[in-house]
């Protein structure tokens, strides 16, 4: 077997399980990049992604003021979607998009913004409406192609989804939240070599963040290899950042033991 289509030894259920979730963090940051046309807006020091548990419920509790003082304003209901996303409340930030949408539903950034709140809270076959619906054949966009093709993915649909991403790249080319969704997609097939060439290369891109980095780590990890996954998991970002993704690693390998037995691997590759 060619080093190139090399098959993980882990159990296909343990990789569905895990790339769904790392899938799901890619889509997030989709969201968190919609374009904000108001100065209504509450203003942050940081990007979403670098906040911690803390800053992101304080960053909740702002946005989340000004969309009680204005919940018509599409700016604002995406910005606290985005906020309750990254925070785990898949729940209420996909009620405050169904909101934004009935006030603006004809808005292309709305209707986006709302599919891939779908998506977070599993309810992918609607998403996939709402994204296709947000669409144009004449000027697609790049960031709905990604997230359909997340979408197909998680929806066991991978040759569909593999085309969105390349039509996707064909757009913006090298652009590391693709690149790192391709990556995913081909670990729920097991195939976690051509997976780490994707993540590989989405990493080397300008703007890859932290979610590039841990999905890398992750897949370099599940290969075995855990020092590495933890180096890489832990690279340019302040050792804060790096505790959270290294516990985010940690919980996306602890399923079925699998944490402990790249420990185990990792041991015996060394000595």
């Amino acid at each position: 077997m060619s080093a190139t289509h090399a098959r993980s030894t882990l159990p296909r259920q343990l990789l569905g399980a895990v790339c769904i979730a790392a899938l799901g963090l890619t889509l997030v940051g989709c969201a968190s990049k919609s374009r904000l046309t108001t100065g209504s807006v509450p203003s942050t020091n940081q990007p979403l992604a670098a906040m911690n548990a803390n800053e992101l419920h304080s960053a909740a509790a702002s946005y989340g003021q000004a969309y009680d003082r204005n919940p018509k304003d599409a700016a604002v209901g995406m910005k606290y979607a985005s906020v309750l996303t990254m925070g785990g409340r898949t729940d209420q930030a996909l009620a405050v998009m169904q909101q934004v949408a009935i006030h603006n539903p004809t808005d292309r950034t709305v209707l986006a913004a709302y599919g891939k709140a779908l998506a977070g809270a599993s309810q992918f076959d609607k998403a996939l409406d709402a994204i296709q619906r947000a669409q144009t054949p004449d000027r697609p966009d790049w960031q709905l192609l990604s997230a359909e093709g997340a979408i197909h993915d998680q929806l066991g649909d991978p040759a569909t989804a593999r085309a969105r991403y390349r039509k996707a790249l064909d757009l913006q080319p090298n652009e590391p939240s693709v690149l790192s969704n391709l990556g995913m997609s081909y670990v729920l097939q097991g195939d976690l070599r051509t997976a780490e060439s994707y993540l590989a290369s989405a990493v080397r891109q300008p703007g890859a963040d932290s979610r590039v980095r841990q999905n890398l780590a992750l897949v370099v990890g599940l290969q075995g290899r855990f020092a590495e996954a933890e180096k890489i998991a832990s690279a340019e970002i302040s050792p804060e950042q790096a505790g959270a993704n290294v516990t985010y690693l940690r919980a996306m390998l602890a399923q079925q033991n699998a944490w402990n037995k790249l420990k185990d691997s990792d041991k015996n590759n060394t000595n």
